[in-house]
C-alpha cells in the first residue's frame, strides 16, 4: 500500500520529476535568471543579499553579518571591500567596540538596493507568471513552510555556504 502523502511515480514522471527535484530545477533556474538580470547593475547575486541584510540591519557587525550567512569572516570580507569600493557601504568603528567595524549602505547603496528591489519583483513576476496572485500566495505560504521545517534562516539564501569553497576541497 502507498503512502498517501507520497505522490504516485507516474505522477512524478508525468510532472518531471518529484516535488524536491522541481523545486530544485526551479530553484536554480530562478537563481541564474536572477544573476543576469542583476549584470545591468553590476553587482552579483551575493552582493544584493548582503546589501539587503545591511538595510533591514544598519549598523550590523561584520562578524553578525558572516554568522548570519553561515560563511567565514574572512570570506565576508572580499564581498565587502567590492560592494565598499563601489561606494554601496561604508565600514564604520562600532560605538561600543572600537575593533569591531558596524556596516552602513551609502545613499549609492541605497539607490541599488531600490533598483535590485524592482528587479527582483520583476523578476518574481516573470518566475510566477504562469500563476494568478491567489495561486502566488498559496505557493509563497507552502514554500515558507518548507523552508522553515527544514531550518532554513529567513531571507538568506544556503548559496552563501558554498562561497569560497572549491570542488574537492572540504572547508
Amino acid at each position: 500500500m502507498r503512502d498517501k502523502k507520497r505522490p504516485h511515480s507516474d505522477a512524478e514522471q508525468q510532472r518531471g520529476g518529484s516535488s524536491a527535484f522541481l523545486l530544485a530545477q526551479i530553484g536554480a533556474y530562478a537563481a541564474t535568471q536572477f544573476g543576469e538580470r542583476l549584470k545591468v547593475l553590476g553587482v552579483t547575486r551575493p552582493h544584493a543579499g548582503i546589501l539587503r541584510l545591511i538595510a533591514l540591519t544598519p549598523g550590523l557587525s561584520q562578524q553578525e553579518l558572516a554568522r548570519r550567512l553561515a560563511i567565514l569572516p574572512s570570506q565576508l570580507v572580499a564581498l565587502l571591500d567590492e560592494l565598499e569600493e563601489r561606494g554601496f557601504i561604508e565600514r564604520r568603528p562600532d560605538a561600543t567596540d572600537r575593533r569591531t567595524y558596524a556596516l552602513h549602505l551609502t545613499v549609492a547603496g541605497r539607490n541599488v538596493l531600490e533598483q535590485i528591489g524592482r528587479i527582483a519583483r520583476d523578476h518574481d513576476d516573470a518566475i510566477c507568471a504562469a500563476l494568478n496572485m491567489d495561486e502566488r500566495l498559496q505557493l509563497n505560504a507552502l514554500l515558507g513552510r518548507i523552508a522553515e521545517q527544514q531550518g532554513l534562516t529567513p531571507g538568506v539564501h544556503p548559496g552563501y555556504r558554498r562561497l569560497g569553497k572549491k570542488p574537492g576541497r572540504k572547508v
